[in-house]
């Protein structure tokens, strides 16, 4: 998923739409083996609160294999410490999205079940990528 803009958009969109693309990619140049989900989640945090966005909740990065949505859960901020949950392996499949708001940080679901919009009606923004972790590094696998 990324947001693509639809005609002239301001400045603060165009800002708003970079920041999104800039953490997925400052996460990803960032994933170490070893080191845990958590910490990843802490890293987006910290890249979107320090542009002056919210993390947006209750949607989250995940691992892929089977099913398209499976463990672990990745969320775009920190829920508890750092350093507890599961560690970043060789081998391992995962989706990175960043969904980054304006303001608030509440989602709300539409009735088609599949649009989502901040609870506050500021504008939004979110990027996906799949990464495979390879020989100690992530390699992007949705990248065209």
């Amino acid at each position: 998923a990324i947001t693509m803009p639809i005609g002239k958009i301001s400045k603060e969109d165009e800002d708003l739409i970079a920041c999104s693309k800039d953490a997925l990619y400052y996460a990803i140049e960032n994933i170490k083996v070893g080191m845990r989900f958590k910490e990843l989640s802490y890293l987006l945090e910290n890249f979107i609160l320090d542009r002056g966005y919210i993390p947006l909740r209750d949607f989250c990065g995940h691992g892929i294999g089977k099913k398209p949505h499976e463990e672990p859960n990745i969320p775009n901020y920190l829920e508890g410490k750092p350093k507890q949950g599961p560690k970043i392996k060789n081998g391992m499949v995962f989706c990175l999205e960043p969904m980054i708001c304006q303001k608030s940080s509440q989602p709300v679901v539409w009735d088609d079940k599949w649009s989502v919009v901040s609870e506050d009606g500021l504008n939004s923004s979110h990027y996906e990528h799949t990464v495979a972790i390879i020989d100690n590094k992530a390699v992007i696998l949705t990248e065209a």
